[in-house]
């Protein structure tokens, strides 16, 4: 609820008045230990005391970004939303100068165009001294002129954005505003006024013979004065054909640095290409160096393949070889065997093939026995299979 903007309390902008403050620095306002002792129940009237109170200017501080009692009075002045002729009271006021820079401040946040140059650029007179906290927490010297100037050039200051206005001479030329007029012209006006009389506004009226001496050196008077002026001119003219001079030679140095600006970017990157172009032979050369070791690498591994397959064949082929050796070793050595067994053995073999041949014979002519019990099975299986018996 404290923090509640006043319902009485109109637009700025087209958004509530405590927006024109950003929502980070706001809510750190709200946190701080200022605004809730000091800033709670503050109306229109009592709001001058504490500005009166103050002593510095800034936004926010600190590792933590704590806001100063300038921007809490501020943010508190939005909420509440004063009057402008309590706003202008504080600007015209010359006792306080913190007072005059906080209405300046809150004119410049919630003020119109045409309020802000009218009622800021008077302050470009004021060079009284102001302390301004800095982030760090670090406090520096000011004036409330450059202040003034600050919230009418930049777009930022105390940590908190300026709304847009448009420039002055963009309003005089739309007949908003008029021209601005310096107090520093009435003096310029009486030194020349001065100049012109010839002598000073204090000196009393000559006397007759000091009139003839005036009157009768005033032709003098007058040629110095267009001998002077001649001399002015011809000393600006001069000035101007030298401050031309001075420009046009800067201009051709600057001219000179360029090119030679050129010319070393131009020498730079041809290096620059001298040294790619042989990085890449160097590169080309070592990767034509890399294929022909891999190619002959390959080859010799080919030879290294081709030269095992050939001794593995001799291999194989010795060693078949050296099997059939080994065979007709054995069976000449078997065949030409003269013990007794041996023969008996050789001799049982040659007639076993002549017994099975003379029992083929002997079946083959006189028929099957049909009492042999292996031929009975044989026809009871092939009678059980609807064969004919053997004959």
């Amino acid at each position: 609820m404290a923090n509640r903007t006043d319902p009485l309390a109109r637009s700025i902008h087209g958004t509530n008045p405590q927006n024109l403050v950003e929502k980070i620095v706001r809510s750190k306002i709200y946190q701080s230990t200022y605004w809730k002792e000091q800033c709670f129940g503050l109306t229109a009237e009592t709001l001058v005391d504490k500005a009166m109170e103050l002593d510095h200017t800034g936004g926010t501080h600190g590792g933590n970004r704590r806001p100063t009692p300038f921007l809490c009075l501020t943010l508190k002045m939005l909420q509440i939303q004063p009057d402008k002729d309590i706003v202008v009271e504080f600007i015209k006021n010359e006792d306080y100068k913190y007072v005059r820079v906080l209405g300046a401040f809150y004119l410049r946040l919630t003020g119109t165009i045409a309020d802000v140059y009218q009622y800021l650029e008077p302050l470009y007179n004021d060079y009284r001294k102001i302390r301004q906290k800095l982030n760090d927490g670090k406090f520096m010297l000011t004036h409330v002129d450059e202040f003034i100037d600050e919230l009418l050039t930049k777009d930022y200051c105390c940590d908190t954005a300026l709304p847009r206005i448009q420039k002055r001479w963009v309003l005089e030329a739309s007949g908003t505003l008029e021209p601005r007029r310096s107090a520093l012209e009435d003096d310029f006006e009486e030194e020349e006024e001065d100049k012109e009389d010839g002598q000073p506004m204090d000196v009393d009226e000559p006397s007759g013979r000091e009139k003839d001496h005036y009157r009768a050196r005033s032709p003098t008077k007058e040629r110095d004065r267009d001998r002077k002026h001649e001399r002015h001119h011809r000393e600006r003219d001069h000035d101007r054909d030298r401050d031309y001079d001075r420009d046009y030679g800067r201009g051709r140095e600057r001219d000179r640095d360029r090119d030679r600006g050129r010319e070393r970017d131009r020498e730079r990157d041809r290096g620059d290409r001298d040294r790619h172009r042989i990085r890449d032979d160097d590169y080309n050369r070592d990767r034509d160096r890399e294929r022909d070791r891999d190619g002959r690498e390959r080859e010799r591994r080919d030879r290294d393949r081709g030269r095992h397959r050939s001794r593995s064949r001799s291999r194989s082929r010795d060693r078949r070889e050296r099997d059939r050796e080994d065979g007709e070793h054995r069976r000449r050595r078997g065949r030409g065997s003269a013990s007794p067994r041996g023969r008996a053995e050789d001799d049982g073999r040659r007639e076993e093939p002549k017994k099975r041949k003379e029992k083929k014979d002997k079946g083959a002519g006189n028929g099957v026995d049909s009492n042999d019990p292996e031929i009975i099975e044989m026809n009871k299986l092939r009678a059980s299979l609807g064969m004919k018996p053997l004959k």
